[in-house]
C-alpha cells in the first residue's frame, strides 16, 4: 500500500468512530436511567406512575432515538410520535414520514398530531421530546396567514441563498407556532425534557431544530433582516413580508424569550454533537499514530474558502515540522454554505472536496483531504461527500474531465467526484451532527527543521 492509500484507508476509518461517536441509540440510552421506579434524565427525577410519559421525537435520527427511549422506559411510556425521513416501525410508537430539507403536508400533519399531543397534557405529565438534524423541516405548523408553501418558497430561497442555519432557523421561527419555544408552549404545564443531537455550530439550544423547547432570543425584526441581508426579501411570498413586519411593528406576538416563567418546567440538554464526534476521530488518529489538532469545531463560510483555507493550515503544518516525524491528521467540524449558482448536483461537502483538490495540486508531500456530511446526505445529490488528494486534478485531466472551476461554477461537483470514484456514499446513516472534514499529510520540512525560525524575529 503507497502513501496516499494508506492516508486514504486511515481517513476512511477516522470519520468511521466519528460516526459511531454520533450513534443516537448509545447516546440516549446513556441519558435515560430508570432506578427505583423514578426515571432520572436531563438532572431531573419523575416518579413514574405520578402522570403520563408521551414522547415526541423529530429529525433524521428520530428512529434510533425513540427506539432507545421505548427500550429503556418499557410499560411507562404512554404514548408519542415519531417524525422523520425514513419510513419505520416501532412497537409503541406511531412513525410519520415528511419532506426534508423543503417542509410538505406530511410534515403539516404531523406537526398538527404533535402540537395535539403536546396541549393534551396536564401538569403532572411529563414530555420527552428527542431532537435531531432536520427536525425544523420535518415539522412544520404556520403561524396563522401563512400557508405551508410560503414557507417552503422562503426556505428554499434561503437555502440557495448560502444562509447560514442561524440564520435560517431565526427566520422559520418566526413564521411558525411549534419553533422558538412553540412546542414548550404548547406543553405548558406539563414539565418537559428534550434530549438535542445537536447538528449546529456552537450547540445553541434556540438553534437546534430551531428550539422548539429552548427560548427564542432572535426577533421578527431579526428575521427581516435575514431576508434582506440575504437578498431575497423581495422574493419571498408577501404574506411573510407582511408578517414580519407586522412583528417588528409588535403587532403580532414574539416568541417566548430567555428569562420566560414557562422555561422553569422545561429542561433542555445536548447528548451528542460534532464536537464530540471530533474528538473521537481525533483520538483515533493518535491511537493510529498521529499527530492530531483539532483546528475547530465552528467551521461556517463559503465551502469552496474555507477549503482552501484548511488545505493552506495543512501545508503550513507539513512544511513546518520534522521530516519524518509522525504523520498530520487535521480536523475540523462545522456547517458550510454553498451559494448555489447552476443547476448541478452536490453539495456542501463535496464542494469542499472539489476545491480542496485544487488547492493540493502540486502539494509537497501526498495528502488527502476527505468531507463528510453525518447524515449521509449531502445537498442535491445521492453523496455524503468526497475524499480527494494531491493527485486528484491530475487524474481529472486524464479523464477528459472538466477544471474543477468550472464544476464549482455550476454547483455541480458530484459529476467531478463522481468519475473519479472520489465520491463518498453512506446513505442515509441514521445520524446528524453537521459536517466533518480530515486533512492528512506527512511532514516534509527540512531534517531537524521545527519551524521555531520564523519566530525568532530575523529579518
Amino acid at each position: 500500500m503507497n502513501a496516499r492509500a494508506r492516508l486514504r484507508a486511515a481517513a476512511a476509518v477516522i470519520l468511521q468512530r466519528a460516526l459511531e461517536a454520533a450513534e443516537p441509540g448509545r447516546l440516549v440510552r446513556k441519558a435515560l436511567q430508570v432506578r427505583a421506579q423514578k426515571l432520572e434524565v436531563a438532572g431531573l427525577r419523575h416518579r413514574i406512575g405520578r402522570g403520563r410519559i408521551a414522547l415526541v421525537a423529530v429529525g433524521k435520527a428520530a428512529v434510533a432515538m425513540a427506539r432507545a427511549a421505548e427500550e429503556r422506559l418499557g410499560p411507562a411510556l404512554s404514548a408519542g410520535l415519531v417524525v422523520t425521513t425514513e419510513a419505520a416501525t416501532l412497537p409503541k410508537l406511531r412513525v410519520r414520514t415528511a419532506g426534508h430539507p423543503v417542509p410538505d403536508e406530511r410534515g403539516l400533519e404531523a406537526a398538527a398530531e404533535v402540537e395535539a399531543l403536546a396541549a393534551g397534557l396536564g401538569r403532572d405529565d411529563l414530555l420527552l421530546v428527542l431532537l435531531s438534524g432536520g427536525a425544523s423541516a420535518l415539522l412544520p405548523a404556520p403561524v396563522d396567514g401563512l400557508t405551508l408553501a410560503d414557507k417552503a418558497l422562503t426556505t428554499s430561497l434561503l437555502l440557495r441563498s448560502g444562509a447560514s442555519i442561524h440564520e435560517l432557523n431565526a427566520v422559520r421561527k418566526h413564521l411558525s407556532r411549534l419553533k422558538g419555544g412553540g412546542l414548550a408552549r404548547s406543553a405548558a404545564p406539563a414539565r418537559v425534557v428534550a434530549l438535542a443531537l445537536s447538528d449546529v455550530v456552537g450547540d445553541d439550544l434556540s438553534t437546534i431544530g430551531s428550539g422548539p423547547t429552548a427560548p427564542d432570543p432572535t426577533s421578527h425584526a431579526q428575521a427581516l433582516g435575514v431576508l434582506e441581508q440575504r437578498g431575497v426579501l423581495a422574493d419571498v411570498p408577501s404574506a411573510v413580508r407582511e408578517h414580519l413586519s407586522r412583528g417588528a411593528r409588535g403587532e403580532r406576538p414574539e416568541t417566548p424569550k430567555p428569562g420566560d416563567p414557562l422555561f422553569r418546567r422545561v429542561v433542555t440538554r445536548v447528548v451528542g454533537s460534532g464536537r464530540v464526534s471530533v474528538e473521537a476521530a481525533a483520538r483515533e488518529a493518535r491511537r493510529r499514530g498521529y499527530r492530531s489538532v483539532v483546528l475547530t469545531t465552528r467551521l461556517e463560510g463559503e465551502a469552496r474558502e474555507a477549503a482552501r483555507v484548511l488545505v493552506a493550515i495543512l501545508r503550513e503544518s507539513a512544511e513546518s515540522a520534522v521530516r519524518g516525524s509522525a504523520p498530520i491528521c487535521l480536523l475540523a467540524g462545522g456547517e458550510t454554505t454553498v451559494t448555489v449558482r447552476g443547476d448541478g448536483q452536490g453539495g456542501r461537502n463535496q464542494e469542499m472536496a472539489v476545491a480542496a483538490a485544487s488547492a493540493l495540486e502540486g502539494f509537497p508531500e501526498p495528502a488527502v483531504v476527505a468531507c463528510l456530511a453525518t447524515d449521509g446526505v449531502d445537498g442535491a445529490s445521492d453523496g455524503a461527500g468526497g475524499i480527494v488528494d494531491d493527485t486528484t486534478t491530475a487524474r481529472g485531466r486524464r479523464l477528459g474531465l472538466a477544471p474543477p472551476a468550472e464544476f464549482l461554477a455550476a454547483s455541480d461537483t458530484r459529476n467531478y467526484l463522481g468519475p473519479l470514484g472520489e465520491l463518498i456514499l453512506t446513505g442515509p446513516t441514521g445520524t446528524n451532527v453537521a459536517d466533518i472534514v480530515a486533512l492528512l499529510t506527512t511532514p516534509c520540512g527540512r531534517k531537524g527543521y521545527n519551524g521555531r525560525s520564523l519566530h525568532r524575529g530575523r529579518a
